[in-house]
């Protein structure tokens, strides 16, 4: 068993040591869910809103994965951006 020490901030945060950013592939803006449970408290990588919400809604075409969601998201952020700038 490995163990990672870390310095809670007066803030209440931490900052999760490279080593289980890297083993869990968490990256800048990740979510991350803290579990609580017989076993104790232990973290995972959260899931992304895209990711939660896929299929939740029925529609008329093909069934879209969580990364084709979120390119299409991005593709419209990317529109409004630029529809913004024009005003």
């Amino acid at each position: 068993m490995r163990q990672l020490m870390t310095t809670v901030t007066r803030k209440g945060q931490v900052t999760v040591p490279v080593e289980i950013r890297r083993e869990m592939g968490i990256k800048e803006g990740d979510r991350v869910t803290f579990v609580v449970d017989e076993a104790g408290i232990h973290f995972k990588r959260g899931e992304s809103v895209v990711a939660r919400t896929a299929g939740l809604f029925k529609g008329r075409g093909p069934r879209l994965s969580a990364e084709q969601l979120r390119e299409i998201a991005e593709l419209g952020f990317v529109e409004h951006a630029d529809r913004r700038e024009e005003e």
